[in-house]
């Protein structure tokens, strides 16, 4: 008998010694060499990503191809456009006047874990932005993506060796088990993990150190002064795009009570569709497992397909399903996480309630992670900013596409940090930045020459070191901590 997770755990470790040795070539190339190969990889991304797109949709089941498509071309051509002008290789900064030198430092072999929501588009991107800080990346594969995602891998390593890189920079596993992938992260020098909130653990407990990133459970919330046919266009065009995969799509829209009958008029309008409470009692088990997580056959399906399971009948053209849901909480499903056509429905009679409801949603599976507002008045919108325990605070855009950087100027990523107050060690969009060190050189103050100042006046020179007394110094430190106890 075969024994699955001992041959994955051994390939595991094959892969990281094949990637380390070919990381170590990498490291002695230049910025143009690198970016000659991220130019490569964007180049076959984009060219492929249509076929990509359509494998994985044949493979998971999930979203819409033409959008998988869309993301395929950020994480290829737009990724590119955007790290081009980094420096990740060698000398990246110089400071003569301070006697500072920055170089930057591979992490080495990252440990690169993906989704089946968004495989191909996350592959590509992780690719990217590894290669770019001068990386080897070793993937695991979701089990239920590992076709699309091979193919992917395959083609990066085409066009990595088209430049003369080896292929073993870019490697996948072909036995992905959880041992193996435990395996991975153990024996690898940076963990980027994409995935669920058990996943992200198993990143962040592993002992490698890991970048990963929380839930998201986003609320879009439309103020009395919003544009409403704008801002539900925007809703529209987020929640729909591949079928509501991404995490930072809308799972809730908040509302005020003045506002609320030409909202839900013009959500209609747009193919909503709110549910009855008959409809929503059989449509509700079909969400979530009997332990209450997500149930993975409504995920990226459109509205037709989650009425049918349910078995309900909707009107035809209808692309959301709403519920008016009555509070917030594990025993409300719409108040969750809901990565499909579906969105909880709230009103409330000002903002002030709506930022509290806000933050109830949040932390009910999101927080640290995205929230939208459709709003004018710019008093709201940074009561908002400087409350809401969110790293994206996405303003009149759609919110998948705000988040990921399509329709804003954030970092384009499929890796969206939290931050503390959502598990995550960063808030940022997860770009090459993040996968390399910085070796920070720093000269001898009393060594450096005066720097002028404005005109011809020279500025003073910092004190010499010599003329510290480190003794006398050093006792008024033991003198204030002696105070302090």
């Amino acid at each position: 008998m075969v024994d699955k997770d001992l041959l994955s755990i051994q390939e595991a470790r094959a892969l990281v010694r094949s990637a380390r040795k070919a990381q170590e070539t990498l490291a002695a190339y230049d910025q143009a060499q690198v970016d000659a190969l991220t130019r490569a990889m964007a180049e076959t991304g984009e060219s492929h990503a249509r076929e990509l797109a359509e494998m994985a949709v044949a493979d998971t089941g999930f979203g819409r191809a033409e959008d998988k498509a869309a993301k395929n071309i950020l994480a290829s051509r737009s990724l590119y456009a955007h790290i081009s002008p980094m420096k990740t290789m060698g000398i990246i900064h110089e400071d003569p006047a301070n006697g500072l030198l920055d170089i930057a430092t591979p992490a080495g072999v990252i440990a690169a874990l993906i989704p089946s929501t968004n495989p191909t588009s996350t592959t590509l991107y992780k690719a990217m932005i590894g290669i770019k800080a001068g990386n080897a990346v070793v993937f695991s594969p979701h089990p239920s993506a590992s076709n699309c995602i091979r193919r992917t891998v395959e083609l990066i390593q085409e066009a990595l060796r088209s430049q003369g890189a080896p292929a073993e920079l870019v490697t996948m596993m072909s036995i992905p088990t959880i041992e193996g992938t435990a395996e991975l992260m153990k024996e690898a020098d940076l963990i980027l993990a994409t995935g669920g909130p058990a996943m992200v653990k198993a990143a962040y407990s592993s002992g490698t150190p890991a970048l990963g990133v929380g839930a998201g459970n986003v609320p879009a919330f439309i103020e009395r002064s919003a544009d409403i046919p704008a801002a539900l266009d925007r809703i529209f065009q987020s929640k729909t795009f591949d079928n509501g995969t991404v995490c930072a799509s809308e799972q809730a829209i908040v509302t005020e009570n003045i506002i609320a009958d030409v909202v839900i008029r013009e959500l209609e309008t747009r193919g909503g569709y709110f549910l009855s409470e008959e409809e929503a009692a059989k449509v509700k088990p079909v969400m979530e497992r009997p332990n209450g997580s997500m149930n993975p056959a409504i995920v990226g399906r459109d509205a037709a397909h989650i009425a049918d399971l349910a078995g309900i009948s909707i009107p035809a053209g209808t692309r959301i399903l709403l519920y008016k849901e009555k509070g917030v909480g594990p025993q409300f499903p719409f108040s969750k996480e809901k990565l499909t056509a579906l969105l909880g429905f709230y009103t409330v009679d000002n903002w002030e309630a709506a930022c509290e409801l806000c933050f109830k949603l949040l932390k009910n599976g999101g927080m640290g992670h995205s929230l939208a507002i459709h709003s004018t008045n710019d008093a709201v919108i940074r009561e908002f900013a400087l409350k809401k325990p969110v790293s994206r605070l996405l303003v009149n855009t759609p919110s998948t596409q705000g988040a990921v950087g399509i329709s804003t100027h954030l970092p384009p990523s499929f890796t969206l940090g939290c931050g503390t107050v959502g598990g995550s060690s960063t808030s940022d969009n997860v770009g090459p930045r993040h996968l390399f060190n910085i070796r920070h050189v720093a000269y001898d103050a009393g060594t450096l020459a005066p720097v002028s100042a404005v005109g011809d006046t020279p500025a003073p020179a910092s004190a010499p070191a010599d003329d510290v007394d480190v003794e006398e110094l050093t006792r008024l430190v033991m003198k204030a901590l002696e105070n302090i106890k």
